[in-house]
Order: C-alpha cells, then sequence, then structure tokens
C-alpha cells in the first residue's frame, strides 16, 4: 500500500501598533510603546492561531541642548522611527521640548557622562570533566533518570545529561513538571555527595539552572538544596583544611632525599588537582545560594548558619571568579547591620586587603565596594588604616591616572592630582577616600607636603563634589590642618554664588563654616566676596534644600564670633530672618540647635545683642526652649539666657522666674494639692501632717510657698543654672559629622 505524505502550508502574519510615548524617567530618551500581533494562516487564508505581544522602543537623544532646534529634530524621529506615524509629530516635538527644559542632577549628569556598568559574578559554564561526547535529547529524560539508579559513573553521565537540557531555559519547565526526575537528582545528592564531587557538582549545578530564575526558586526550596549547599559548602572547607595540613607534614620531611621530594611534588599535585575540582563545586554552590537569597527570609536562614563566616574563609582563596562570587555575596550581605557585625568579627577586611589591588578588574572593583559599604562602621575604618590600606588606595588612583606610585601617600596624592585633566575618578574609591577622612590622623596624611592644595586644585578645576566633600571632611579637625585652609578661603568665597549648582555650593560654605580659625579675618571676606546678602536670601524657609540652609545657620555662627562681623550682620536684618527660620523649623532639632548656637555667639557682642534682646523675641524663644527634650538644644539655650539675664535687667528678671517655675514645678504643684486637701479636711486625717518636711532647703527655703522668684537670683549656681563664664559650650553637632569619631556622615549608592 503507498503511503500518501501530505504538505500543509502554512503562512505568518504580523501587525505591528503603535502605543504611548512617553520620556525616559532618567535620560535624555523617547520611549515609545508598541503591540505586535502575530497570526498564523492557513493555506486557504483563514486565521489559525494569534498571540500579541507589547514591547518598547528607547530612542535616545543625546545630542539634545538648549540651543537645538527641536522641530527639525522631532521630524527626524519621526522620519527615522517607522514605529511613530507622521500624525504624532506635535507630540514628539513637546516630549523633546520637555527633556530639553528638564533640570538634570548632578547624579543623572554624572550618569550621562558615563554608564554605571553593574559587576555580577560571571555565568557558569561547563566545568571541566562535565563534557559528554553525546547530545541530550528532552525526550528522553526517562532514561537519564533509570541512570540514577546505577553505580556513581553512571550516575555521573546521567546527571550530566540532564545539565545538558537544564542549560537552556527553553527545557526548565517540563523539567520542573517531571517529579520523578526531580526527585531523584535530590535524593542521589543528599545520599552521594561525600562520595564524588564531580557528581555534586553536576546536580547542583542542575538545580543552579533553576535557581537563576525567581518564578522557580520555590522548586529548589521544597528540595531543601540550599540547606545542602551550606552542608556541602561547610563540609569542603573543612576538608581543604585536613589537605593543607597534611600538605604542610609532607613539605616539612627532609627535602634532601630523592625519594621524599617526588613523594612531595606528587602530593603537591594531588592537592591542586582536589582544589581545583572542590573550587568548582563551591562556586556552584554559592552561586545557587547567592540566587536564593533574593528573599531576604532566606538570607537570615543563611545567616543563622554562618553564611558570612563561611564566605570570608573563601576569601583566602586564589581562584578569581570564586572570590568575585563571594565578594559579589558579601556585598550584598553587608547592607544589612547584622551582617556588617559578622564580618567585623571575622577579620573580614584583613583578607580583604590582599585583593587590593588586583589585575582582576571586576574583582577589585567590587572589592571596594565591599570595603566602601564596610567603611561606614568606626570600627572597621580603623582595620583600613591598620592594614595599610590607604596608601594601596592613593596608589590605585595612580595607576588609574597613568602615574608611578611613591611609598609616601602625600607624595602619591600629589601625583594623582598634579594636571589630571578631565579624567573622572571611581566615585567608589573617593567615596572610600570620604569616610577615611573623617579620622583626624587620615586627614593629616592627607594632608602632607601639598596634599591639600592639589586637593583643592582638582576640585576647584573640576567642580567635583565628591571630592569638595573629602576637603570638607578634613577641614572639620582641629590642629594641624585647619590653619593650612587659610590660603584657600577666597577660593571657597568665590564659589558661594546663586547661579551653582546647590551641592557644589554646599560642600564649598560647610568647609569654609569649619574655619573656626581666629586669625581669618571674617570680615574682610565678608565684605570682599558679598556674602552676607547671599547668607540672608538662603535664610528664608524653602530658598533652598534644608541641607544648604542649614549650612548658611552654620556659617553665619562661625563669622559671628568676630565682633565686626556680628555688627554687620545685625544692620543687614539677618537676626529677623533667624528667628523667622527658627519658627519654620521649631520641629527639627538640628535647625534649632544651631540657630540657638547663632544666638549664642551673637550675645556676645554689643551690637547683636542689642538687636536681639529689644528688637526681637529671641530670648522668649529660648525661655520656650530652656527645657526641650533636646540636651545640646538646653545646654545652648542656658548658656545664651544666662548672658542675657547679665545684660538686661526686665530679661533677667523673667529668666529667673522661669527657671524657678521649672525647677520649682512639682513642689508648687505639691503645696497646691495640700491647700486643696485643706478645704476638705473631713477626707484626712491631718493632725501628724508637718508643712515644713515638704521640699525645704534644710530651712533656707520657706515650707510654705511663700519665697520670692529674686530670691534664686542671689544663690549660688547650681544645677546647671549657671551665670555667663568664660568657657564655651561649643559648636553642636551636626548631622554631618562636627565630632568625626562618632558617625559617619557620607553615604554613596
Amino acid at each position: 500500500m503507498q503511503s500518501i505524505v501530505l504538505y500543509c502550508l502554512f503562512f505568518t502574519q504580523s501587525k505591528v501598533t503603535a502605543g504611548s510615548l512617553d520620556v525616559h524617567p532618567t535620560e535624555k530618551a523617547l520611549v515609545v510603546h508598541y503591540e505586535v500581533e502575530a497570526s498564523i494562516l492557513g493555506e486557504s487564508g483563514g486565521h489559525m492561531l494569534g498571540e500579541r505581544k507589547e514591547g518598547q522602543k528607547i530612542i535616545r537623544v543625546k545630542s539634545l541642548s538648549p540651543s537645538t532646534d527641536v522641530g527639525a529634530l522631532a521630524k527626524k524621529v519621526v522620519e527615522e522611527c517607522k514605529l511613530i506615524p507622521p500624525s504624532r509629530l506635535p507630540q514628539v516635538e513637546q516630549l523633546l521640548y520637555y527633556l530639553q527644559n528638564r533640570k538634570s542632577s548632578p547624579v543623572e549628569g554624572k550618569v550621562e557622562k558615563k554608564e554605571k556598568r553593574t559587576v555580577k559574578p560571571r555565568e557558569l559554564t561547563p566545568f571541566e570533566g562535565m563534557e559528554l561526547n553525546e547530545e541530550a535529547s528532552i525526550t528522553r529524560v526517562d532514561e537519564y533518570v533509570e541512570l540514577l539508579y546505577e553505580g556513581i559513573p553512571e550516575k555521573i553521565r546521567g546527571s550530566a545529561l540532564i545539565l545538558q537540557l537544564a542549560r537552556n531555559p527553553d527545557n526548565l519547565e517540563e523539567l520542573l513538571h517531571n517529579e520523578a526526575a526531580l526527585g531523584a537528582l535530590a535524593r542521589v545528592l543528599r545520599e552521594d555527595w561525600k562520595q564524588s564531587v564531580e557528581l555534586a557538582t553536576i546536580i547542583i549545578y542542575i538545580f543552579f539552572c533553576f535557581s537563576s530564575f525567581s518564578q522557580f526558586h520555590g522548586v529548589v526550596s521544597h528540595y531543601k538544596i540550599g540547606a545542602l549547599c551550606m552542608s556541602v559548602v561547610e563540609h569542603e572547607l573543612k576538608r581543604h583544611d585536613v589537605w593543607r595540613e597534611e600538605l604542610r607534614k609532607k613539605n616539612k620531611s627532609a627535602p634532601e632525599n630523592g625519594s621524599l621530594r617526588r613523594d612531595q611534588d606528587k602530593a603537591m599535585r594531588k592537592y591542586q588537582g582536589l582544589l581545583a575540582k572542590q573550587e568548582q563545586l563551591l562556586r556552584v554552590s554559592l552561586y545557587l545560594l547567592l540566587n536564593l537569597a533574593e528573599d531576604t527570609r532566606t538570607e537570615l536562614k543563611m545567616r543563622n548558619k554562618n553564611i558570612v563566616g563561611l564566605l570570608v574563609k573563601v576569601l583566602d582563596r586564589d581562584d578569581e571568579e570564586l572570590l568575585v562570587l563571594v565578594v559579589s555575596f558579601l556585598k550584598k550581605l553587608s547592607i544589612f547591620l547584622e551582617n556588617k557585625n559578622d564580618m567585623a568579627e571575622v577579620d573580614t577586611v584583613e583578607r580583604l586587603a590582599r585583593l587590593v589591588p588586583c589585575d582582576h578588574e571586576d574583582l577589585l572593583n567590587l572589592t571596594l565596594r565591599l570595603l566602601l559599604n564596610l567603611s561606614f562602621d568606626s570600627g572597621l575604618r580603623g582595620k583600613m588604616v591598620e592594614v595599610g590600606l590607604l596608601p594601596k588606595l592613593t596608589a590605585i588612583l595612580l595607576c588609574w591616572t597613568g602615574h608611578d606610585f611613591n611609598n609616601t601617600v602625600s607624595y602619591s596624592l600629589m601625583r594623582m592630582l598634579y594636571e589630571h585633566g578631565e579624567e573622572e575618578i571611581e566615585a567608589e574609591l573617593i567615596s572610600i577616600c570620604i569616610n577615611l577622612a573623617a579620622n583626624k590622623r587620615n586627614a593629616q596624611l592627607m594632608c602632607e607636603g601639598n596634599g591639600l592644595k592639589m586637593l583643592m586644585k582638582r576640585a576647584l578645576k573640576m567642580k567635583d563634589c565628591l571630592l569638595m566633600k573629602m576637603i570638607r571632611n578634613i577641614s572639620q579637625h582641629d590642629g594641624l590642618t585647619k590653619p593650612l585652609f587659610l590660603d584657600y578661603v577666597g577660593d571657597l568665597a568665590a564659589e558661594i554664588r546663586a547661579e551653582e549648582e546647590e551641592e557644589w555650593v554646599l560642600e564649598c560654605l560647610g568647609t569654609l563654616a569649619n574655619l573656626t580659625i581666629a586669625d581669618l579675618d571674617w570680615e574682610l571676606v565678608l565684605k570682599e566676596y558679598n556674602l552676607v546678602p547671599y547668607l540672608k536670601d538662603r535664610l528664608k524657609p524653602g530658598s533652598a534644600e534644608d541641607d544648604l540652609i542649614l549650612e548658611v545657620v552654620i556659617m553665619i555662627g562661625t563669622v559671628s564670633m568676630d565682633d565686626a562681623c556680628a555688627a554687620m550682620l545685625a544692620k543687614s536684618g539677618i537676626i529677623p530672618a533667624l528667628i523667622e527660620l527658627l519658627n519654620a523649623q521649631q520641629e527639627d532639632d538640628e535647625f534649632v540647635c544651631q540657630i540657638v548656637y547663632v544666638f549664642y555667639q551673637m550675645v556676645f557682642h554689643q551690637a547683636t545683642r542689642d538687636v536681639i534682646i529689644k528688637d526681637t523675641q529671641a530670648p522668649a524663644y529660648l525661655i520656650d526652649l530652656m527645657h526641650d527634650k533636646n540636651a545640646e538644644i538646653r545646654k545652648v539655650c542656658d548658656n545664651t539666657l544666662d548672658i542675657i539675664a547679665e545684660y538686661d535687667e526686665e530679661w533677667g528678671r523673667k529668666i529667673q522666674s522661669e527657671k524657678f517655675r521649672f525647677h520649682n514645678n512639682q513642689w508648687l504643684e505639691m503645696v497646691e494639692s495640700r491647700q486643696a486637701d485643706d478645704s476638705e479636711p473631713y477626707l484626712y486625717d491631718n493632725d501628724n501632717d508637718r508643712t515644713d518636711l515638704f521640699y525645704s532647703a534644710d530651712g533656707i527655703t520657706p515650707a510654705d510657698g511663700s519665697v520670692s522668684p529674686d530670691f534664686f537670683g542671689d544663690l549660688q549656681p547650681q544645677n546647671g543654672d549657671l551665670h555667663h563664664t568664660s568657657s564655651s559650650p561649643g559648636r553642636p553637632a551636626t548631622a554631618y559629622g562636627f565630632r568625626p569619631d562618632e558617625q559617619p556622615f557620607y553615604q554613596y549608592s
């Protein structure tokens, strides 16, 4: 009988429909949404099967600038992009006009200059020993599963064939539904992983393929592969310790003996072979765990099983791809305080120090980012200095800028900055230096020789905000470094202008505000650079970001130490502006504290003291704040009010009365309560009550509450109610960090 073969012809038809148009949230680009409808037509032309898929196309217009002809550019976009019909030309022109006028943030600007590359561990490829001469087929999975019930060699072959299939994402869905295959693989892994490193590596690799997709994490967790991988890693690290100990003993044998030398070489080759296979197993196991750690609950379980300790131990290895994976994992974990504390306990910084510098670019990049995260801890910052990371970081900067390295930090910094050109320094490395500069000794090292000069030269030339932030950190330390800034006061003051970027002005102004130097003529600086109008304008609530306004307040506090400056500020009307700002920011402790400190500085000078006492409500505000919950605010208020009380009799009486009322409030309440009780004698038995026992001061203060507030003016100062003395309460600490040994302030994202 002759067989008949029928050939059926099918045709496909696609239809693209344009959707919405929008601007990209961060880039200079348009986003075109569209829909593709694909239809399969039969031989007769009838519709058999159809599918719709949405997509988007990003049209970047990097050449767009304030001088660009938006109309001409819109026509060009419509002509070149077939997804946009000509009828939508007006909309394209409107969106381009919006992009042209949209203000870019400093961070966005840097992204446009240099797109940041996310460093991730390299995808796994088949390891040595996994290659097979046969090609796996998805239709023969059951045959491969049967091999898992044989001996170790057959199990290795069967699992390797399944791995071939699992490495193709298109097969994962079908494998997912083959419970017999996955169950057999999990069983073999649990039972035989100690017998064969190759078998364990292949089976974990199969589950790693599933772990690469979040939607398949459930199946990996179902078979408890994550917990098994933790056991594998812990066991293999212990085995490695045993191998090293055995190798050490063999190396201790007499090297003169020829046979012992041969045994030693043989043992070394065996060790290296075992090490290579073990590192393959560690890499695939840790990569699977890293994928599962997307879920913070799973990550917490790993922490409870000492994942940090295991990872840090692997840092002693030399395999660069394994190290990239381990450092990536540690970097992910380091954003949580508990994990960071675990890292501090297991010498993480000491082990990372050997990786800086290294020739592997991704490994170096990841190591620096991990060190950046750890550098926010003051103890870990100290360890970084102890292990010699500071000169190493400087050396890396020099390498990236094409300079040679000299052992001294100061010379290295100068060479790094000298004629650096327009080249941009890695933000991660500068960020670490910013945190290191919060330490006084580090700051002195950075300023050695012409270090500060070179830092200032580059920062001012490039308007580099991060570098100026580092300089600002250096400027906050008393001692040898502050006087070095005298040569740059004019350069910094010249940058305090309304037309400059706020972030840049913030760093320059913050550096100036730190310069509490006796020899500095602030009056000349204010006049020469016309700073008073700028400072006054920026005191208006909402005139700028809060960080900048706060820095303006701190700057006013610094210059107010000078008598002539204080008089100049009083004439300009800055004091009422401070009162207005205090009223607007009364819920912000930091603002309140710094404004009160300004008043404290001003009441030392007659011109400003008279304005504060007679022309404003500052004393009334200060009296209200005298009992604030913030100890720093109370301290500065008390000192300020003591000075006001000395120079103004009327306010002195009010201040004494308020202090009397506050410190004796409980006593007065007791007296009032006693008087109320006397009006209802039938409720109490008063025969044994003695009014002289209630809060009397050793017979000095009558117990009936008849003492006058004026009485307390004659008492010796006590309990914090001090009259003005020559001692200053000191500038209050800010979130930025006038107290560098407490908390680091700079964060990088």
